[in-house]
């Protein structure tokens, strides 16, 4: 039951309490006790069902989604009957006044123009009815409605373009045509079931045009469309192939037949002549001559009745600058005509005339953009339970139209009321209506389908309060917030989710003006959802996000639990994790989501094995083509060839770990390597101390001043087997033992000796050689205990030949790899 529309049963004598039973006597106890605290009101949860999503409108916590099981996906639509399309197309036209029914006028002039059309839609072609406001085209699209009842098969559909667009307009020929209670087909399946129809269209206040009015042509090939639209809109593009009317005003033969049909008599020669100066100043708009018989019938009822207004209080409440007829002027034979300018903008005038309650709601009419509120609405906003009645008197004084299913203020009238002081207190009254429709939105006993019937008023009230939301007190919640917070849910069962967008917005903004963090959340969540059932990702999840951050410092559990499901829901639809490394619950998620081998900046050294312990000499590891790093002093730096490969997450610690290995082992070759008497640092360089022989056997020190002294040691033997440069043994040329070499064989700094090549200690000491700084340091470094290397087997050399060896490059001694195989190998000093 309607709270703002009671039936017949709540007038009964026959209805009892719920308490007092039929057969009289004691009255039964309620089930439940009654503690003294009141009853919450049940929330209205409604289940929709959007392409593959399930929706659960819940008003408290924030609506909530998920993907919908396959048991509860409806089948495909079908199309409603004949009779059924009769029903719900007499449910779309404007409720009629109370009161006696008021006569239809007749279409005058407008036969040619309605035969076109009638012809062009029989035949397919969608033709576009352009005319200023007020020329008649809403009745002329009547008439053709009558007419092509039995063109299409799917008959005719009327809607209205009245602040719809393109897809809104693609949903309301949906539910007209097809059986789809709770069920808003996606956009892919909704343009199919609507190629699917074939109907004649007939769209009144068209509001676009262009690329848009192209798409809904495209959409719908198998209709034929009636549009009207003002000369502002947009025209249709040269390739939707719209046929294009224009209707303009009467003549003046059918404005004063007009006027007299709408008087009711024939006029006189005074009001003959006052039309005609009328029908120049309007050209002839068929509106302008309906609102000039309602001010000629005013007339006619005071010349019957001089006091005829008082009965409704029109006179003391009447506007100040509108001055009524006195009748004390003259008697009633003499009430003068309107004047010219009053029968061109009557609404001041027409309005004075009127009723209080007719008055009061064109005030709430005014202050709500236009918009008249349902007649079930008027009693409860002005406070007369005869208010209802008041519609009778806007219709039949032409200052309302109908438009969809409602009535607004016709063309012109609000800016005319308003200078005539009917604009005052507008937001008083738009609060007045925002409180009055949130505590009926919010009703459990109404339907969605109401709610959204009564959108336009709805949303025109959020309009007015937004703005001036953060001026209210601060111990009550600003009726925007309510009256968004209740129809918002209701908007969304009942499919209008243009509707529920706007009255998100409205409601979000107005909570964040007067600064309530809850109610905010709650809008910004509703958006969340209501943008990933459209399908738009990325405005999804930023609306949930900012939900879930308000929610989580207000330590809403509930709240931010609906959110993180949605949340994960967007994550889910978009294939992965949110932007920004984070997941549906907000936790980080590694940067890198797939493997990917990639250099870290400034490249990683080669690698090197794991330190040694110290003491222990230190085994270089390269790959055979790439150059082995330098041991000692400055090397070349490392190229890319000698990056080890990996895993991208990898990188880092190898590349760390790696250039610790290199900078251990080069410390421990040092150290190993070095002198007990560390030299200073401004001696040592990358040059070696001591140069090796051309045969690589011995070191470049002074000869021995006796060398046939002391038997055959190392380095004579190697003088005797090397014949030098020219290839003659005995010459100056040849190779002499260093006074380094007389050593036994445990002496050798290298810690071997080659297998190949025995030696014999000398018998004496060789003599003092002049440079001292040479031989001390080989001398003193034996002292030391050799370090136990794990080198592989040295490999056997051939014998010496007669042919002179090529000298060895000395450049790259200190960058080459020590080896066993290396014939310097046991002699060479660092």
């Amino acid at each position: 039951m309607d709270p703002t529309n009671r039936g017949p049963e709540d007038f009964s004598q026959d209805r009892r309490d719920d308490s007092t039973p039929a057969h009289g006597g004691r009255p039964r106890p309620p089930v439940q006790p009654d503690f003294g605290q009141p009853v919450p009101a049940l929330a209205r949860t409604v289940r929709v069902v959007s392409g593959d999503h399930l929706l659960t409108v819940n008003p408290v916590d924030g609506s909530e989604i998920e993907p919908c099981p396959p048991g509860e996906r409806p089948g495909r639509p079908a199309k409603f009957d004949a009779t059924e399309r009769a029903e719900r197309a007499r449910a779309a036209r404007p409720p009629l006044p109370p009161g006696p029914a008021l006569p239809r006028q007749p279409l005058l002039e407008r036969q040619e123009d309605r035969e076109r059309l009638v012809r062009l839609l029989a035949r397919g072609r969608s033709v576009r009815l352009t005319g200023p406001s007020g020329s008649g085209r809403t009745a002329l699209l009547d008439q053709v409605a009558e007419d092509c009842l039995d063109i299409a098969p799917d008959g005719v559909v009327r809607l209205s373009g009245h602040r719809r667009s393109a897809d809104d307009l693609l949903h309301e020929l949906f539910c007209a045509v097809y059986k789809a209670p709770l069920h808003r087909p996606d956009r892919t399946l909704m343009r199919e079931l609507v190629h699917e129809v074939g109907a004649v269209v007939v769209l009144d206040d068209l509001e676009f045009g262009g690329a848009q009015l192209d798409e809904l042509l495209e959409a719908t090939p198998e209709c034929a469309f009636l549009l009207a639209a003002t000369p502002d809109v947009a025209a249709p593009s040269a390739d939707s192939h719209v046929e294009e009317v224009f209707l303009g005003g009467l003549g003046r033969g059918g404005s004063l037949e007009l006027l007299e049909r709408v008087v009711g008599r024939v006029l006189t020669d005074d009001e003959a002549q006052w039309a005609g100066d009328l029908w120049f100043e309007s050209e002839g708009l068929p509106l302008r001559f309906a609102q000039a018989g309602a001010l000629l019938r005013q007339r006619d009822q005071q010349r019957a009745d001089p006091s005829v207004f008082d009965a409704f209080g029109s006179l003391s409440d009447a506007p100040a600058d509108d001055v009524p007829f006195d009748p004390a002027d003259g008697d009633g034979d003499d009430v003068p005509l309107p004047s010219l300018a009053e029968g061109a903008a009557p609404a001041a005038l027409l309005a004075s005339r009127l009723s209080r309650s007719a008055r009061a709601t064109l005030r709430f009419a005014v202050a709500l953009g236009g918009e008249i509120p349902h007649q079930a609405h008027l009693p409860a906003l002005v406070g007369d339970q005869h208010a209802d009645a008041a519609l009778a008197e806007l219709v039949s004084s032409a200052l309302v139209t109908a438009v969809g299913a409602r009535y607004r203020l016709a063309a012109g009238v609000q800016v005319q009321l308003e200078a005539a002081g009917f604009g005052d207190e507008t937001v008083e009254r738009a609060r007045t209506a925002a409180l009055h429709y949130a505590w009926w939105a919010g009703h459990p006993s109404v339907g969605p389908e109401r709610v959204a019937a009564e959108s336009d008023a709805v949303l025109a009230a959020l309009a007015v309060l937004v703005p001036v939301s953060a001026s209210a007190d601060d111990e009550e919640t600003p009726a925007s917030v309510e009256l968004a917070r209740a129809a918002a849910p209701a908007f969304a069962a009942g499919l209008a989710w243009s509707a529920w967008e706007r009255a998100l917005r409205s409601g979000q903004e107005a909570a964040r003006l007067a600064g309530l963090v809850p109610e905010e959340a709650y809008f910004h969540h509703e958006l969340g959802i209501l943008a990933l059932l459209e399908g738009q990702l990325d405005r999804a999840r930023a609306e949930l996000e900012a939900s879930i951050g308000l929610r989580g410092a207000l330590a809403d559990k509930r709240g931010t639990i609906a959110g993180r499901r949605a949340l994960a829901l967007v994550a889910d639809r978009s294939g992965g994790a949110l932007p920004g490394g984070r997941t549906a619950a907000g936790e980080e998620v590694p940067d890198a989501m797939y493997e990917e081998s990639q250099s870290p900046p400034g490249g990683v050294a080669a690698a090197f094995t794991r330190p040694e312990p110290a003491g222990e000499a230190a085994t270089l590891v390269s790959r055979p083509p790439a150059p082995a790093p330098t041991v000692v002093g400055g090397g070349a730096a490392p190229t890319r060839k000698s990056i080890v490969g990996g895993a991208r997450r990898n990188m880092v610690a190898a590349g760390a770990g790696a250039l610790l290995a290199a900078v251990l082992g080069t410390v421990v070759t040092l150290g190993t390597l070095s002198n007990n008497d560390e030299p200073p640092s401004d001696k040592v360089n990358t040059n070696p101390s001591a140069t090796a022989g051309e045969t690589g056997g011995e070191l470049g020190a002074d000869k021995a001043e006796d060398s046939g002294k002391g038997g055959t040691g190392s380095g004579s033997a190697s003088a005797s087997a090397d014949p030098g440069a020219d290839g003659v043994p005995g010459t100056a040329d040849d190779p002499t033992p260093s006074q380094s070499a007389s050593g036994s064989p445990s002496d050798d700094p290298s810690g071997s000796k080659s297998p190949d090549r025995p030696t014999k200690s000398p018998t004496k000491k060789p003599t003092k050689s002049p440079t001292k700084s040479p031989t001390k340091s080989p001398t003193k470094s034996p002292t030391s205990k050799p370090p136990e290397t794990s080198e592989p087997p040295a490999t056997s050399e051939p014998p010496p030949t007669s042919e002179p060896p090529t000298p060895p490059d000395t450049t790259d001694t200190a960058s080459a790899p020590v080896t066993a195989d290396d014939p310097s190998a046991s002699d060479t000093v660092m």
